[in-house]
């Protein structure tokens, strides 16, 4: 009972915190920051940490409703724009279900975490939830395995 309960909280701060996080009025921006243990890994503009779903097949989304208003896509109106260690032939696109135009990197789906407190925060990192599990991805396009310190 007391996961359901979490859950829908987080679900309810999601859909407050979505259009925040989820905002499509410019082109998305990547960079990069260091943390440790984690080393290098993937940012928006704002530092906000962007994470990849294990059950995503590269170039396709797999995570709506509920699982979207946890992890929120990082969405763009645009061609999405790099900075620092970040590879721009990693950049890509893939259509939503709904039109929405989500960011990838390496082909793997970016998505933020709706408990992540804004930049420097990444409390997404090797979370294994309901939904399956989540982690950061290195400026290389790869998953990041390091666990967060408890």
């Amino acid at each position: 009972m007391l996961r359901t309960t979490t859950v829908l909280a987080l679900a309810a701060a999601a859909v407050l915190m979505g259009p925040v996080l989820a905002q499509t009025s410019a082109a998305a921006k990547l960079q990069a920051e260091r943390q440790q243990p984690y080393g290098e890994y993937l940012v928006d503009a704002d530092g906000r940490a962007l994470y990849m779903f294990e059950k995503d097949p590269k170039g396709e989304s797999t995570c709506y409703d509920a699982c979207a208003a946890v992890w929120p896509p990082m969405l763009t109106s645009g061609k999405p724009q790099t900075e620092q260690a970040v590879k721009d032939a990693l950049v890509g696109t893939v259509e939503r279900k709904g039109g929405q135009t989500q960011v990838t990197y390496n082909g793997m789906p970016l998505y933020y975490y709706a408990k992540d407190q804004g930049s420097g925060t990444a409390t997404g990192q090797d979370v294994h939830d309901q939904f399956g599990e989540w982690y950061l991805v290195s400026p290389a396009g790869q998953k990041i395995e390091k666990e967060k310190k408890s």
